[in-house]
């Protein structure tokens, strides 16, 4: 189970650092060569992305002079990694290019790139990136402070904060991405997408670099995986769902067909969860007679945890377990991993939102009703 303390949602872009295989290929050779001045002691490591973590190829000898040259076999495209004495890391995208590195250790901001134009882009993804955490760094600090004060309304602000610099650095990372061109580092960049909510944009760059670059294992894993979450994402049917509540009548989803449906996936152990209901109960009560519904589908373990949770927070909507915790059939055909989670539908059934909750879902009430 996982959260995100303020709602700001980052995945590991090292999951997508993974190229190997057959397929279209330069089968030749790549020099990577370069620079390094007023270097501490210690020694330089060159290692590539695998499937898992990065797998050390060789240490690089330097001159007095502090140049080195690397000649490497590349016959898909692949990222490595320059350690630079254990205080700089330099990641390269190299396929049929050759690639030179410069670096100062007198002056941080020295570092040069040139030769592969993949590699200079992801000068640009690790700068974004820098940024971005930068600004995450100081919501959770200012989110620490508010929850020692109990400051319920700045924690409030705080999270409004966090959903509009996520939206933010989504469209600076959609517009990086697409300045590319052919480029394949945006397969370094696509992490820094949630595909929840930009699963059109994912889904074409993933055809494009499929197109550009056949063959390539990490490309075919990622559309392997967009292929599964195809069926969930905005614009398709949402799924069915029957289940009991808690008098044991089994109910169905599209028994509310014809309305506006939220599908919460919650549960009384999930303190997340709990925080969030007064809100949905506030916004319920506002707009059930517009066409609103909820239909909570709780990953509770016991009917009767399930139960008391449903009468402490006055939740009067429809309510479905099966009480199998993760292993519920409708967290799974959800593809549930962490809740709360949110699935928005319209009255004909089809998904139009995901993950509302907080400001989000009153905006998108707000959007709908009003």
């Amino acid at each position: 189970m996982k959260y995100t303390m303020i709602g700001v949602w980052i995945l590991a872009v090292t999951a997508f650092f993974s190229c190997g295989g057959s397929g279209s290929s330069a089968d030749g050779k790549v020099q990577v060569a370069g620079k390094i001045e007023n270097a501490p002691e210690g020694v330089v490591i060159l290692s590539q992305f695998t499937d898992s973590r990065p797998k050390i190829l060789d240490t690089l000898s330097l001159n007095s002079d502090g140049e080195f040259t690397y000649e490497l076999t590349v016959e898909t495209p692949t990222f490595y990694e320059l350690n630079l004495y254990g205080q700089k890391v330099v990641r390269l995208a190299l396929f049929k290019d050759d690639v030179e590195v410069n670096y100062n250790f007198s002056n941080p901001e020295s570092l040069v790139i040139e030769g592969s134009q993949d590699s200079k882009e992801m000068l640009k993804i690790e700068k974004l990136m820098g940024d971005y955490q930068l600004e995450v760094n100081k919501l959770n600090e200012a989110y620490y402070e508010a929850m020692s004060k109990n400051d319920s309304e700045a924690i409030k602000k705080i999270q409004l904060d966090a959903m509009t610099l996520e939206t933010q650095q989504a469209e600076k990372v959609k517009e990086m991405i697409t300045s590319m061109g052919d480029s394949f580092a945006p397969l370094a960049a696509v992490g820094l997408l949630n595909p929840k909510t930009d699963f059109p944009f994912i889904d074409e760059l993933v055809a494009k670099l499929n197109e550009n670059y056949p063959g390539t294992i990490s490309i075919l894993q990622m559309k392997q995986q967009l292929d599964e979450m195809r069926a969930l994402s905005v614009g398709q049917p949402a799924p069915e769902i029957e289940l009991p509540n808690p008098d044991g009548t089994m109910v169905k989803l599209s028994d509310l067909r014809g309305k506006y449906v939220l599908i919460d996936f919650w549960a009384a152990w999930c303190k997340p969860c709990r925080q969030e209901n007064p809100n949905v109960v506030r916004l319920y009560n506002q707009y059930k007679d517009k066409g609103f519904e909820v239909f909570g589908v709780s990953l509770d373990r016991t009917k009767e945890d399930w139960v008391k949770a449903i009468a402490d927070d006055g939740l009067t909507w429809t309510q479905v377990s099966d009480l199998k915790y993760f292993n519920s059939v409708a967290a799974e055909l959800y593809q549930i991993e962490a809740i709360p989670a949110t699935y928005m539908i319209d009255p004909d059934g089809k998904i139009i939102a995901k993950d509302l909750r907080g400001p989000s879902l009153e905006n998108k009430l707000a959007e709908l009703f009003d």
